[in-house]
């Protein structure tokens, strides 16, 4: 059972962050503000991560995570589908600090125990507020510190927060909702439209008829989870998806336990071995994209047999890797399929009718119930509403710095985790950043930072986020102009690249010229 602390109140210090401070109350504040020298936004695997690092290596900071949902969990919470299971494995999802010792590919349910055992097992609970919803964050240079309003959403209580630093880990979806695309004709139809972000508990699919529209990660899962108990369920998709198939089991991982290797070294030997080969494979998919094209296909041709038409329902038009690649474990969703519990049809969405789809080349797909299984909402540092000294921000407008700080706003890193390897790999990598940089800064007897483009940087280049030619997602595509620019170096871009990363940020220069202190 999580429980939650009460912050010591008495004035704060005037040196920029007492890493050795506990949680304080500001003495000209009003009665409800709190202090912290640092407010993570998120208990999700991103933010109870920080929080750990924050604990291990600089111990005695004064810190709150904020969560706006009932518990931890974040995605894993949000998402209680039929088979919500992780699409990365856990050996290198999981923290590089705590073993994973379970098969590879997880429940949410498997994840949200692991992560319970991480805050317990090092005491994070007394410093979450749950239910804690963010409306503003705000930035003063006359106090340097950031002023952070949120409600309470279980009481309406409105809330005050001021902090030296602020570690945004709250992800880059809309948890509130998903995102579902305005098809002609929805209202006409008689059954139940349901968005997998928001599955209802009493959602009943025995013996129905599904449609679920969308083939990315999420209908992969969905579908082998309901095919057995549905009279059929249907996934409709405008333009195939690339997957991968195998074992949910690692042989390595099962040999080193039979030599009673620990399950410390386990972890470690198991998740060089998979990044040696994700690497191994991403490299591949842009040096031979046809080679490792067929070899994903070869996967799924030697479950559906050499007749089940390929072509057309599982041969993306673009290289691999310019979108995610879901993981699916032993082959389930196709094994569905090939017992004809589930089926694939590749067309276009022409209107709703009053008993299913009617599809552009003229047919229509029946159906009780209609899963749409279409993605996120992109939303950019959770929707708060930030200000510099009184002016809103607008994160459009700023260039990044290693795909975590921003030029011009002082004293806060971005969690934004990779699409081709585990997201929790970054959280580990910018973890020891944070922590490197607010050592530095104290040492230095600075209160502030801000990333700022070099004189050797004014005449760069600047584009989007991401390239679209490298990463396309329909997510990024619909709201790319919300996020922040990247300039053609390397430290002002979000490179995607763990395997160039893991060396390059411990070696990151605090002194260099992108880091303007006061």
């Amino acid at each position: 059972m999580l429980v939650f602390a009460t912050s010591r109140q008495f004035e704060p210090r005037k040196e920029l962050m007492n890493v050795n401070a506990t949680a304080i109350r500001t003495a000209s504040a009003p009665p409800s503000t709190e202090h912290f020298d640092v407010l993570i936004v998120g208990a999700g695997i991103s933010g109870i991560g920080s929080a750990y690092h924050l604990t291990a290596q600089l111990p005695g900071t004064g810190f709150v995570v904020l969560e706006a949902q009932e518990s931890f969990g974040g995605t894993w919470l949000t998402h209680r589908y039929p088979g919500i299971r992780s699409d990365s494995d856990l050996h290198t999802f999981g923290y590089r600090f705590k073993p994973w010792t379970s098969a590879p590919i997880a429940t949410a349910a498997e994840i949200r125990s692991y992560m319970g055992e991480v805050i317990a097992e090092n005491g994070l609970e007394r410093h979450i507020r749950y239910r804690h919803r963010i409306s503003s964050a705000s930035w003063s240079s006359a106090t340097n510190l950031w002023t952070i309003e949120a409600v309470r959403t279980d009481s309406g209580e409105a809330v005050t927060f001021t902090a030296n630093f602020l570690w945004m880990c709250q992800g880059y979806y809309r948890h509130s909702e998903g995102y579902t695309p305005e098809w002609k004709e929805m209202e006409t139809f008689k059954g139940r439209i349901v968005h997998p972000q928001r599955w209802p508990d009493n959602l009943d699919t025995e013996g129905k008829k599904v449609v679920v529209i969308g083939s990315g990660a999420t209908a992969a899962t969905l579908i082998p989870a309901i095919a057995d108990k549905c009279g059929h369920v249907t996934m409709l998709q405008r333009s195939p998806t690339y997957f991968r198939t195998g074992r949910n089991a690692i042989e390595l991982a099962e040999t080193l336990r039979q030599l009673q290797i620990s399950e410390e070294w386990i972890h470690e030997i198991v998740r060089r071995k998979i990044l040696y080969d994700q690497d191994t494979f991403t490299r591949r998919s842009f040096e031979e994209p046809e080679a490792v094209k067929q070899e994903l296909l070869g996967g799924i041709r030697a479950v559906l047999g050499p007749d089940y038409d390929i072509e057309t329902h599982f041969t993306p038009h673009y290289r691999p890797w310019r979108q995610r690649i879901a993981f699916v474990p032993d082959a389930d969703l196709f094994q569905g399929i090939k017992s004809g519990k589930a089926s694939v049809v590749t067309d276009e969405i022409d209107r709703f009718t009053e008993t299913g789809i009617l599809l552009k080349s003229g047919k229509l797909l029946d159906a009780d119930i209609i899963i749409t299984a279409t993605g996120f909402n992109l939303n950019v540092l959770g929707d708060i509403a930030f200000s510099i000294d009184g002016k809103p921000l607008e994160f459009a407008q700023t260039v990044t710095y290693r795909g975590m700080m921003f030029t011009g706003v002082p004293n806060m890193v971005w969690v934004f985790g990779y699409f081709r390897a585990s997201w929790t790999l970054r959280t580990d990598l910018v973890a020891d950043f944070v922590c490197r940089l607010l050592a530095h800064m104290k040492k230095k007897g600075v209160k502030k930072v801000v990333p700022a483009l070099r004189p050797q940087d004014k005449d760069m280049s600047l584009q989007s986020w991401i390239d679209p030619e490298n990463f396309n997602p329909g997510y990024l595509m619909r709201d790319m102009h919300l996020l922040p620019k990247r300039g053609d170096k390397p430290e002002w871009q979000h490179s995607q690249d763990y395997w160039a990363e893991k060396d390059q940020f411990p070696a990151i220069d605090l002194d260099d010229a992108a880091f303007v202190y006061d």
